[in-house]
Order: C-alpha cells, then sequence, then structure tokens
C-alpha cells in the first residue's frame, strides 16, 4: 500500500502554524521560511498512491536523473525540475560534514531546554518544546529516518543547526540527494516524500496519475496537531520524570524505626482535634476551591478549544479540498493546453502546406504566364514566318509567272522562226547543241528544259518549304497542348 510511504511522514501548514500563540512555535516556523523550505514542506497536500508505487517500483538513478515508469509512461527527474518545482535554494552547503562546528555549538545551547549545552547523543526531551517539533519535522520530512524520532543524531542536529543559525544550504542539492538514495537499488534510505513526488508527476501531462488522495490531516502540523504534539510531549515528559523519581524511592528503603525517628511525637488534646477538624472541614468545602468551579472552567475551555480545533480542521480540509480542487484545476488546463499546442501545431502544418500549394499555384501560373507569353511569341513568330512564305511564295508564283510567259512567247517565236528558215538553210548541225567558237551553246530545247525544271524546283522548293512550317506550327501546338495539361494536373494535386 502507498499509505506505508507516508506512515512516518510530517508536512507543515504555515499559514496555521504562524498564527498560533506560542511567540516559540511562531518563531521556529519562520526560520524554516527563512531557509528556504517553504515550497518544499508547505506545498499543497495531496498524493496519489497508485503512481507513488508505480513510482518506487521501478526508479533508478542514471547519470544523476531519476528514471522511472509510470503508468506506462517514462519519466526522469533532475535536479533543475526539483528545485525549480519548490522552489529550493541552490546556493550554500550542499553536505552536512560541511556545517560550521561554531554554528553548531550555538545551536547546542539555543535549542536547550535548561540553557546548557544538550547532549548530542542524548533525547530530545533536553529542547525546548518548539525545537522538538523542528527534530520531528528534520527526521520525518526532510531526512527521511527510520528508527527511533526521540533521539538526537549529528545529522539532524546539523540539520536543524542549519535552520536555527540560518546558515546557508543547498537544499536543492540535498533534498534531490535524499530522493536519490530512496531510489538507489542497494540503499537503506526510507521511502518517503510522497506530496513532493506525486506533485513532480503531476508536471508530466502524458502521465495517468490515477485518483488523488487527501493527505491525512492527523500528519500536518497545523495548530491543532502542534498543541496535540506538545500535549503529549508534556504528559511524556512528565511521565519520565515520575518514572526517575519513582525508581529513586524504590531505591531508598527505610525502616519503621527510620520512619518514626522521622516522626516527631506530639501530645494530643480533644479540643485541638476538634478545632483542626473543623478546620479540615471549612478547608475541604472551599477545595471543593475551587474544585467544581475549576472543573466548570477548564471544561468550558475544554469545550471552546474543541470547538476552535473542529474549525481550525474544518477550514484546513476546505483548504485541503482547495488544493485538491486546485491541482485537478491545473491538470484538467494542463491537457487543454496540451489539446490546444497538439491543435495549433496541426494548424501550422496545415498552414504550411496550404502556403506550400500557393506557392506551387503562383509558380504554375507564372510558368504558364510565360508559357502564354512563349505561345504568343511563336504565334506571331509564325504568323511572321507565313506571311513572309506566302510573299515569298508570291513572288515566286509572280516569277514563275513571268517565266512562264517568257517562255510560251520565247516557244513561240521559236516555232516561228523554224518555219522561215526551213526553207533556205541547207543541211543543220545535230540538235543537240550548238557550238559557237570554242563555248557549248545549249540548244533551244535544252534551254526549255532548264527552264522547265527549274519551275519544278522552285514549286518543290516552295512546297517544302510549306510542309516544314506547317510540321513546326503543329509540333508547337501539341507542345502547348502537352503544358496545359500538366498544367491542370498539378492544380488538381
Amino acid at each position: 500500500m502507498a499509505s506505508s510511504l507516508y506512515s512516518n511522514a510530517q508536512h507543515v501548514d504555515f499559514e496555521s502554524g504562524l498564527g498560533m500563540d506560542d511567540p516559540g512555535m511562531v518563531s521556529m516556523f519562520e526560520a524554516l521560511m527563512a531557509s528556504g523550505l517553504r515550497g518544499f514542506l508547505g506545498c499543497p497536500a495531496v498524493v496519489y498512491e497508485d503512481a507513488l508505487v508505480d513510482f518506487f517500483e521501478n526508479a533508478s538513478v542514471r547519470n544523476g536523473v531519476v528514471f522511472s515508469t509510470v503508468g506506462g509512461q517514462i519519466v526522469q527527474i533532475s535536479e533543475k525540475l526539483f528545485a525549480e518545482t519548490f522552489e529550493l535554494p541552490v546556493d550554500g552547503l550542499g553536505v552536512l560534514s560541511e556545517m560550521p562546528k561554531d554554528a553548531i555549538f550555538d545551536a547546542r545551547s539555543i535549542v536547550s531546554l535548561s540553557g546548557e549545552q544538550i547532549n548530542l547523543s542524548g533525547r530530545k526531551n533536553q529542547m525546548k518544546m518548539p525545537y522538538r517539533l523542528l527534530c520531528d519535522i528534520v527526521a520525518k520530512a526532510i531526512s527521511v529516518k527510520a528508527g527511533s524520532f526521540n533521539a538526537i543524531t549529528v545529522e539532524k542536529f546539523s540539520l536543524m543547526t542549519a535552520v536555527v543559525c540560518g546558515v546557508k544550504m543547498n537544499w536543492a542539492k540535498f533534498l534531490f540527494g535524499v530522493l536519490k538514495k530512496m531510489v538507489a537499488a542497494k540503499s537503506k534510505q526510507a521511502k518517503g516524500f510522497a506530496i513532493q513526488i506525486s506533485l513532480l508527476l503531476a508536471t508530466f501531462p502524458a502521465v495517468e496519475l490515477g485518483e488523488a488522495s487527501a493527505f491525512p490531516a492527523s500528519k500536518i502540523l497545523s495548530k491543532k496537531t502542534v498543541l496535540r504534539f506538545v500535549s503529549i510531549n508534556d504528559r511524556d515528559g512528565a511521565e519520565e520524570i515520575t518514572g526517575a523519581a519513582k525508581k529513586k524511592a524504590v531505591s531508598k528503603k527505610r525502616t519503621a524505626a527510620d520512619i518514626e525517628e522521622a516522626v516527631p511525637k506530639k501530645k494530643r488534646s480533644l479540643k485541638k482535634k476538634s478545632i483542626s477538624s473543623l478546620e479540615l472541614v471549612e478547608v475541604a468545602e472551599e477545595a471543593l476551591l475551587h474544585k467544581i468551579e475549576q472543573n466548570v472552567r477548564d471544561s468550558l475551555i475544554d469545550q471552546a478549544a474543541v470547538f476552535k480545533s473542529l474549525s481550525q480542521e474544518a477550514r484546513q480540509e476546505n483548504r485541503t479540498l482547495d488544493d485538491v480542487q486546485t491541482i485537478r484545476f491545473n491538470e484538467f488546463r494542463k491537457h487543454v493546453l496540451a489539446q490546444n499546442a497538439s491543435i495549433f501545431i496541426g494548424l501550422a502544418d496545415v498552414r504550411k502546406e496550404v502556403d506550400a500549394i500557393h506557392a506551387k499555384v503562383d509558380i504554375m501560373a507564372s510558368r504558364l504566364n510565360d508559357i502564354q507569353k512563349d505561345a504568343e511569341a511563336t504565334k506571331e513568330a509564325h504568323s511572321n514566318q507565313l506571311f513572309e512564305f506566302q510573299s515569298q511564295a508570291q513572288e515566286n508564283h509572280n516569277v514563275i509567272h513571268a517565266q512562264l510567259s517568257e517562255l510560251v512567247d520565247y516557244i513561240h517565236r521559236g516555232r516561228a522562226d523554224k518555219k522561215g528558215e526551213s526553207g533556205s538553210r541547207g543541211p543543220q548541225q545535230p540538235a543537240a547543241t550548238q557550238i559557237t567558237g570554242s563555248a557549248v551553246t545549249p540548244t533551244f530545247e535544252q534551254r526549255v528544259q532548264m527552264a522547265q525544271r527549274r519551275i519544278v524546283q522552285t514549286v518543290l522548293d516552295a512546297d517544302a518549304n510549306r510542309a516544314l512550317s506547317q510540321e513546326a506550327a503543329e509540333r508547337d501546338r501539341e507542345r502547348r497542348r502537352k503544358e496545359a495539361r500538366s498544367l491542370k494536373r498539378r492544380r488538381k494535386d
């Protein structure tokens, strides 16, 4: 059971303690606050029993950090997290062996009930009542030591000296060292810090802590529990004194002769006896001084104390419930904040993706504009080329027409000349060629054939150029269609 982890624990209600009528107790609580331990000893008194059992069963220390598994979730507690959670001082002595000897010497007189220096191997009843309570706090809530809580040890008194004499302590280092000893495998350190570990586990949003339970009010140092502590210690002190006196009386045995010698023999008269009896009756009536009045007064005082303690207990329970509600609200708030953070992260990712898509769309739009500009430029270039081709074709057509007309006229003239000269001419040279001097002059038929070949070649070249232009235009249109289809697919993606 997790309750065994705080069976000997103590927690401090500083507000209640500082409101006491006992200046010594108030001074002791103020010294605890001044030492920097209020955040550790007076934190909200709530425990998560299931989580505590998981924590101690699975805890270990690696590289100076406490690791454990709670509800299947890994938690790690560093000294920095420990110090920040409880606002602990991080400057000063880290080990008790460095405690100044003169401070210990002074503290032995300050806490002493008799004014003389107390014996460090004795019992805590040598000390004034507030320091007896401080000794309990040191033993149960700070050093977490098992054994006799009435005995004074050097370690406990060194911790008390730090509080009483205001010695600066690195409480973060010391208390975290106690926590590491608690979870170490071979350490004999008692388990404790139930409230503090519960609050540390509550800082991990992913850890399922289970049902929270209030820390037992009897283990919280409030006005009521401090008064009970004082009453018990007063009674124990009286019993010790009485026991010692009885022991001393028993050790001194006296004989009947000694008793007779010790009691003087007196001559008694009847008159004196009656007078003394009357006086005794009167004294008895007066004592009966008093006793009834005292009993009534004590009863009223007890009733007032009970009513006051009940009121204080009710207020303490209300504060505890408020602390529980506060912790639960903080847990709910952390859960909501974690969900909101995940939602915001998701929205940020979506926004990034949308921005990226917009950027891609803008790039594609700019590319489309470039493509359109290129297409328009290409179209304009093709239009110019087509216009030039048409102009060239028209010019070629005009040239061919002129050449054909000239050829037809030439043919007609040639035929007419042949008819006129056929009767007067003698034998002619072969019709294939005519030789003029040393050069070979093409005949009429050869010139006609050459002209025809030029015309045909011109027409063929024009047809080839037209076909090439049409093919280039078709390729350009196909390229534009492919780019348009690609852009549509990217927009859909």
